[in-house]
């Protein structure tokens, strides 16, 4: 079994390598300076183009580490770090199905993808230019307007391995280069003809290159290159531009005004019967002859849009008139307009074609309120179904439908206002539905239809489903509101709130139909009591096999105490420790993720009733031992309970569903086609409503600060308490940033970048913590630090006032730093919990905190930030940033939870003026898309060049409180 990875070579070209499980140690190097073969690389199973490649690798010692996706343990002897080593490739003839061709992928095999993606995209638009690039005739793309957002995505999210083998290059100009060969490639495919014009020999020969193979241009292509840079607008923009202006009125019909704009001042616009009238514009700031400007506007905009032949003709054009045909001309002509750089103003539902698709009506004989005690509802059910089209999310009629079938142009009035819709698709969309579009099919059959494209239908998705019925409710996410509640199980020994009630019933539901279930509730709103009330309710009714339910160890404990507490009369088994062994008759079995893996053949040979994954983000990776470990163990029904589903990407979800429901949402590279590359790289709205859709089956998700959900649960108030750094600080954050800046600056990072700024962003959080925290000389600590003068005043305040405070650290040495020194300045006891303290002693440490023990509770980020109740806390402090919005919200939700009284006052700490300050802006900014794209912790910041470092870490006068 080998992992496929991707890379950029250094020619810019797209290519494969693959690595294999390693069968025995590796052999030594004879050099460090030469690149040895790779001892475990093979050649990637794919057709191409075949070759070799010098890849940087991280290394340990004299050997190659195995990359994560191989899924083994390698003990890195010696320091690590990036060796040369020769590995065979494959340049894959094609790209586009990449992800669906291999089986086994790591995550470059996606980002490559997405390169291509982008480049055809790109194609397809005409954001093509031809060009000269060294001596050869090339293709290359135009970047503007969003796509520019696009690429930059792109370049962030590179992974290091992609850019393996030209390690010098920065993420950013590797990226370019690689839309560039990859359009130049497909637009090569693309032309068939050789291209040919008037010029001389070195033109003809420049068009000629454009198609075909690559060749290099004999003659000397200077003067050539500077003329096709000027022909490509490299000056500078004209100060005042043309715009286009499309309007409606009943009376007048469709018409086409024209205006000047200026560059600098956008929100002027002149109209072009003011500049014939007016001697003394206002736009003379700008160009001394607007209507020379007006009239060379409109001559160059005939030659792409030529019904404005007509008006040229007039002696002063201001304005174009034309039917309901000339307007669709009009904005069938508007992007090329917009690429040549005329303004073109029409209100989006116009100039954007409006999405059509298909929606699905269904009807089932039970309603959803007795289906609880009703044997028809399952997978199997025959339902009723009809097929029609929708606008967005709005349902067309007949009457709507027959109207769209008489349009000569797809530029059609629907219920009193004008849509632009896809001619193409609403041809298929008819067409369909001309076919019959009604009939029977399964329930199963029905949802599949979420996401899978009926036969004959082309490319329209399904976009609205809707209907009568228990199945009907359960496509739209009405089911949970309309269920009929069961009663809790009489053994269960509490009282369930009314959302847990219908989270119970929804369970109850789900398990019948034979459908996963992913619970995603909000961390604090009692996910485990609802599955344990599901399994004592139904082992009152009948009696089950085991269920098996796994999570971190973090919380086996809490497992533990809740099903004592709340289920006492269902039998457990721990399997965990030495000796390990599972009972025959016994109704829950808890392990731990690691044992699930070490386990796996013990643990698939049981035939399990449920299957149960706590804090399920920890199989986010589907290609991870762990994801195929629980994949592999069999389960009458399976569910996943987590608060995040999503912590840094979408496929994290998909990993998640595929475990709970194989095959409902398609294929990871369908999925990331459809879902993740349209969310996550263009922020598609359309791509996002979508997935909600397809999830809503087996998704419930009710959040805290719902009020409909949980009206009890007390504020949570956040504070950003702003820092100085003290003089020590300040002369130690300069020192650090111009370190790295020479380095960088000097070239002599080289292959080490990656590891050189990530050792930068935490020596500067060390700085902002402390002195002592970056230099580790066991110093004082007393009086060096703003982050520690404020979380003093803070500390105190809340003794003062009774409250109790958790304190979260991502560095477990400055926790042990602070530990002792904040009992010694507050005098109190100061518990510390890292990874280091034993379960017990953990177990011990939370139980004495909760019971009214110390009041201030000092936690590492990574053992204290998920899978603990500490409602006796009211106070959270975020002493240094994770950088990462969905890992803080866990760590302040050990606190703010059910059982919390008080309201939760939360203080993130930020040293102004620094690296800080800017990131804390961009997450705040960005914070939807940074918990999908930006990634955990700083690793993003690695790919910005080295201008863009130098901004972010600059330190500004604002740090040191300086006027």
């Amino acid at each position: 079994m080998s992992v496929v990875h991707g890379l950029v070579t250094a020619d810019g070209e797209i290519a494969c390598w693959a690595e294999a499980t390693p069968s025995g140690p590796a052999g030594r190097r004879t050099s460090l300076r030469r690149a040895a073969p790779h001892p475990f690389a093979v050649q990637p199973p794919m057709d191409g183009r075949a070759g070799s490649a010098v890849l940087h690798l991280p290394s340990a010692g004299s050997s190659p580490l195995g990359s994560p996706e191989l899924g083994t343990t390698t003990r890195a002897r010696g320091a690590v770090r990036l060796l040369p080593w020769t590995v065979p490739i494959v340049v894959p003839a094609h790209t586009a199905d990449l992800e669906d061709a291999i089986d086994r992928k790591g995550s470059s095999i996606g980002w490559v993808a997405d390169v291509r993606r982008l480049a055809a995209h790109l194609v397809q638009r005409g954001r093509v230019l031809p060009a000269i690039v060294g001596d050869e005739a090339r293709w290359r793309v135009v970047l503007a307007g969003p796509d520019v957002a696009r690429y930059e995505l792109l370049w962030r999210a590179m992974p290091g391995v992609a850019r393996a083998a030209a390690p010098g290059v920065d993420a950013a100009a590797a990226t370019r280069l690689a839309l560039d060969v990859a359009a130049d490639a497909i637009v090569r495919g693309l032309l068939t003809e050789p291209l040919v014009g008037p010029g001389d020999g070195l033109v003809r020969a420049w068009l000629t290159g454009l198609t075909g193979p690559r060749r290099a241009l004999d003659d000397d292509v200077e003067a050539l290159k500077r003329r096709l840079d000027h022909w490509a607008g490299s000056g500078k923009p004209a100060p005042v531009r043309t715009c286009f202006r499309l309007g409606f009125d009943d009376e007048d019909g469709w018409g086409l005004e024209f205006l000047l704009q200026p560059a600098d001042e956008p929100s002027l616009l002149v109209p072009a019967e003011h500049v014939w009238q007016d001697v003394a514009s206002p736009l003379m700031r700008w160009v001394d002859d607007p209507q020379a400007v007006l009239l060379a506007d409109l001559g160059r905009a005939s030659r792409l849009y030529p019904d404005l032949d007509e008006v040229l003709r007039t002696p002063y054009p201001a304005e174009l008139r034309f039917d309901l045909a000339g307007a669709y001309r009009f904005l069938t002509h508007a992007s090329v307009l917009e690429d040549a750089g005329f303004g073109v103003l029409v209100p989006a539902v116009w100039q954007r074609r409006q999405d059509l698709g298909l929606t699905l009506t269904v009807r089932t004989a039970q309603p959803a309120a007795p289906v609880l005690r009703d044997n028809t509802a399952n997978r199997d059910a025959i339902v009723k179904y009809k097929w029609g089209l929708a606008l967005g999310s709005e349902f067309l009629s007949e009457e709507d439908l027959v109207e769209l079938a008489r349009a000569k142009v797809p530029l059609v009035r629907l219920r009193g206002r004008w849509v632009h819709l896809d001619p193409d698709r609403l041809r298929t969309g008819l067409a369909f539905l001309a076919r019959g579009g009604t009939g029977e099919m399964t329930a199963g059959e029905a949802m599949r239809f979420l996401h899978v494209v009926p036969e004959g239908a082309g490319e329209l998705p399904v976009t609205g489903v809707d209907g009568t019925g228990w199945l009907a409710d359960l496509l739209t996410g009405r089911l949970v509101d309309r269920l009929a509640l069961v009663d809790p199980p009489r053994s269960l020994k509490a009282e369930l709130r009314p959302y847990q009630k219908r989270g119970l019933s929804w369970l109850v539901f789900l398990d019948r139909l034979g459908v996963g279930a992913l619970l995603a509730d909000d961390m604090g709103l009692g996910k485990t009591v609802q599955v344990l009330a599901l399994e004592a309710l139904q082992r009152e009714e009948a009696k089950r096999k085991p269920t098996l339910i796994v999570c971190p160890m973090s919380v086996l404990a809490n497992w533990r105490r809740e099903i004592e507490r709340f289920t006492p009369t269902l039998s457990v088994h721990v399997h965990h420790g030495p000796g390990r062994a599972l009972p025959d008759d016994v109704d829950l079995v808890l392990t731990t993720y690691q044992l699930a893996v070490r386990d796996e053949e013990t643990l698939s040979a049981r035939a399990w009733e449920r299957l149960v994954l706590d804090e399920a983000q920890h199989v986010k990776n589907a290609t991870a031992g762990v994801a195929r470990a629980v994949r592999r163990i069999p389960a009458r029904h399976r569910v996943a309970l987590t608060g995040t589903p999503v912590e840094n990407r979408l496929t994290e979800l998909w990993s998640i569903a595929d475990f709970l429901n194989p095959g409902l949402l398609g294929t990871a590279s369908i999925f990331r086609a459809r879902y993740s590359v349209p969310i996550e790289r263009f922020a598609d709205p359309d791509a996002a409503a979508r997935l909600r859709r397809v999830t809503r089956p087996f998704l419930l998700r009710r959040v805290k600060t719902d009020k409909a959900v949980i009206a009890d649960l007390p504020e949570k108030v956040e504070r950003t308490q702003w820092c100085n750094l003290t003089v020590e600080q300040a002369t130690l954050y300069r020192a650090v940033v111009d370190e790295m800046v020479v380095k960088l600056k000097e070239g002599r990072a080289g292959s080490r970048r990656k590891a050189l700024v990530l050792s930068a962003m935490t020596k500067l959080k060390q700085v902002c913590n402390h002195p002592a925290h970056l230099l580790g000389d066991n110093t004082p600590l007393a009086g060096r630090s703003g982050k520690l003068e404020r979380l003093e005043e803070i500390l105190a305040n809340a003794l003062a006032d009774g409250d109790r405070t958790l304190v979260f650290t991502q560095f477990a040495r400055f926790g042990a730093m602070l530990a002792p020194y904040l009992a010694d300045r507050l005098g109190t006891e100061v518990a510390y919990l890292h990874g280091g303290v034993a379960k017990g002693a953990r177990d011990a440490m939370v139980a004495r905190f909760q019971d009214g023990g110390e009041k201030v509770f000092l936690l590492s980020l990574k053992a204290g930030g998920t899978g603990l109740n500490l409602t006796a806390a009211n106070h959270v402090v975020h002493l240094d940033r994770w950088w990462n919005p969905a890992t803080e919200a866990q760590a302040t939700d050990r606190a703010y939870r059910i059982g919390q009284r008080r309201d939760v006052q939360v203080h993130t700490f930020v040293c102004a003026g620094t690296v800080e300050e800017r990131v804390d802006t961009i997450m705040t900014e960005k914070r939807a898309l940074a918990r999908s794209a930006v990634g955990s912790g700083e690793g993003w910041l690695t790919g910005l060049s080295t201008d863009d470092l130098l901004d972010l870490v600059t330190l500004t006068p604002e740090a040191t409180g300086a006027e």
